[in-house]
């Protein structure tokens, strides 16, 4: 019993307290997936969901919300909670090989922190988050609950911040406050009520906060984060949590352009960072399938450590993704996408703790948005573990770039240049004339929230 107890203790002091508390399947590599579109619907990527709520006009939740009114709203969208993940796609995942879901959710599911003479909401959301936290639970399947509708929005126009704001209001102190109010009550729900949300083991403190514009996010980086961390921290100190089974903290990377997580933390014991990295919006690749290939295949990832790529996909450039080369069901496109897959899967993996495809299921008919969709085209394989290891990238790699040079590197000095040496913000990317914006100068770094399924112009 003492050896037993000895050797235990000696292997948990071993364990890198940025490393404890990760899946324990697979060695704590994360592969998951994300349940975009459950607590914050994207028209864009459901919009046939969508239209079937009632919502077909709307931009956002919230203008739903508001102009169906309550009652009506909230009998929709129970409805919505009640069918777009259930304990089949549970089953799903864990029979596709995936560990890990990240769920994204808005400060609203906390019901007394919304305005009531102001904001608009649907309500009732809590019981069928701590539903599919049971089954995640039950299927052994970590959880990354992320904040991806903040107070306020924390980029204007786009429907996954719930609302589609004329502009970014989250970056005030008022506002700061009660998404530090959401983070706290969140984590005390995590440590006393284990039977429901014992497999959450991260807390994204916020989701793609506006990049490259530090005159907008400087008390981002100076007040919310360290007070977002200060609560969460306090939390767990007040209920007696020790380090090793503490929450990882999230960050979005410095690379993200919203400056530096860590610049005014106490510490980062247990601390994890995310980015997301979408290719097709990655103008240093040039689009063509041997110039994806060779990227995924040579290239890592200069991040914080430890990392999660908490979005990514399969999706190709709007201008191309029809076309005879790229479309998915053109002549070798299985083998070709599945290739791809595995080359991005090994790229995320070497440069972190692993990754999160965005997204599990939608209704667009692309199983490059739909990770479920894929699997079930035979292009996915379910052999994660296997697949992390085959050798797709032999026609790729040479021997000076075997471990590739960073790409991001030179990319994100020049739009930090822009940013710091020149004082002014990086110039704007073009706008699309379709949906998709361009978001960030340079490195256009997110998914199409505003895709061309469904059209956000006014």
């Amino acid at each position: 019993m003492l050896k037993s107890l000895v050797t235990t203790l000696l292997a948990l002091s071993l364990t890198p307290l940025t490393e404890a508390w990760l899946p324990t399947k697979d060695n704590g590599v994360i592969r998951g997936v994300n349940l975009g579109g459950l607590f914050i619907i994207e028209p864009w990527m459901q919009s046939q969901q969508w239209n079937d709520m009632g919502c077909g006009p709307y931009k956002s939740e919230f203008d739903c919300v508001l102009n169906l009114g309550q009652e009506k709203a909230d009998a929709a969208f129970k409805k919505h909670w009640e069918t777009w993940i259930t304990e089949t796609d549970f089953q799903e995942m864990a029979a596709a090989g995936l560990n890990t879901v990240r769920i994204p959710i808005g400060y609203w599911i906390l019901e007394t922190l919304v305005y009531t003479d102001s904001e608009h909401f649907p309500k009732g959301a809590l019981w069928y988050l701590e539903n599919v936290l049971k089954m995640a639970k039950a299927y052994g399947i970590y959880v990354i609950l992320d904040l991806h509708g903040a107070p306020g929005a924390q980029i204007e126009e786009n429907a996954f911040t719930g609302q589609y704001a004329p502009t970014a209001g989250f970056y005030a102190d008022y506002q700061y406050k009660r998404a530090i109010v959401f983070l706290g009550w969140i984590t005390r729900k995590v440590y006393t009520k284990p039977e429901v949300y014992g497999n959450v083991g991260m807390l994204q403190v916020l989701n793609e906060p506006k990049a490259w514009k530090p005159e907008v996010t400087a008390t981002l980086i100076s007040e919310f984060y360290p007070r977002a961390w200060k609560k969460i921290r306090g939390v767990e100190d007040e209920l007696g949590i020790r380090k090793d089974k503490r929450l990882h903290v999230m960050f979005m990377d410095e690379m993200w352009g919203s400056g530096n997580p860590n610049a005014n933390l106490p510490d980062t014991e247990m601390a994890s960072y995310d980015y997301h990295k979408y290719v097709k919006w990655d103008t240093s690749v040039e689009v063509s399938k041997d110039a994806y290939m060779r990227y995924s295949c040579t290239q890592t990832l200069a991040c914080k450590k430890p990392l999660v790529v908490g979005e990514w996909s399969l999706s190709v450039p709007d201008n191309v993704e029809h076309t005879d080369e790229w479309k998915t069901d053109a002549p070798g496109a299985v083998s070709w996408y599945s290739n791809w897959f595995i080359a991005q899967q090994q790229m995320y993996e070497r440069s972190g703790l692993g990754w999160v495809f965005w997204n599990w299921k939608s209704t667009l008919g692309d199983w490059r948005w739909s990770y479920r969709d894929a699997v079930n085209a035979g292009v996915i394989p379910k052999t994660l573990a296997q697949s992390a290891k085959w050798n797709v990238c032999a026609a790729y790699k040479n021997k000076r770039d075997e471990v590739g040079d960073a790409v991001e590197i030179p990319e994100f000095e020049a739009a930090k240049r822009d940013v710091v040496v020149n004082k002014a913000p990086a110039p704007s990317g073009k706008v699309e004339t379709r949906s998709h914006r361009a978001r960030h100068s340079r490195i256009r770094r997110a998914h199409g929230h505003g895709h061309s399924h469904f059209s956000h112009s006014k």
